[in-house]
């Protein structure tokens, strides 16, 4: 088979597209059984990320569009880095209770974030819009650009809500002190 290589990258892109564009529908439209924006919004402030709306927003546009665009293969860098520095986030909130998922750990969002950057750095394949299109958006320095961004980004946000939630539980201790 001549191109077995590109029908695995096409059966991955499919499949993290898919779930990431799930995820992500959940977050903006409640779509798939998920909370839509307004309670997305009072969640992620609960988690603290702030405002809340605009992190909803963030985030489910990062799934959806991310997602999306890598189950095309189009723009796949950019997808790729969308998806994988929103899923960092997700892995900052899941991080306390441990690794796997069956105890609400991180394991999901980090199979989905790595898998996501994998597929922006290797590249959609052959089956691809980036394909169709001579690979216009899927140029070595976009791989860069895009991950750099997104890695700042992430560790921006990070940063600003382990501040949020240090400053909620200061205030949290004094409340019984």
């Amino acid at each position: 088979m001549p191109h077995r290589k590109d029908l695995g990258l096409l059966a991955l892109r499919l499949g993290v597209g898919g779930v990431l564009v799930a995820h992500g529908t959940q977050k903006l439209f409640g779509w798939c059984g998920g909370d839509g924006l307004d309670r997305t919004a009072e969640a992620m402030e609960a988690m603290g990320f702030r405002p809340g709306l605009v992190s909803a927003v963030v985030a489910g546009l990062g799934e959806a569009g991310g997602g999306l665009l890598l189950a095309l293969g189009f723009a796949t860098p950019a997808a790729g880095a969308a998806a994988a520095g929103t899923m960092a986030g997700a892995v900052s909130v899941n991080a306390p209770a441990g690794f796997f998922a069956q105890s609400g750990g991180y394991e999901f969002p980090a199979l989905l974030g790595c898998s996501a950057a994998a597929l922006g750095i290797a590249g959609p394949g052959r089956y691809s819009l980036d394909h169709l299109t001579r690979h216009v958006l899927d140029r070595p320095w976009l791989i860069a650009t895009a991950f750099t961004t997104s890695a700042l980004a992430a560790a921006a946000v990070i940063k600003r809500r382990m501040a949020v939630t240090a400053e909620r539980e200061l205030a949290e201790e004094e409340e019984y002190e």
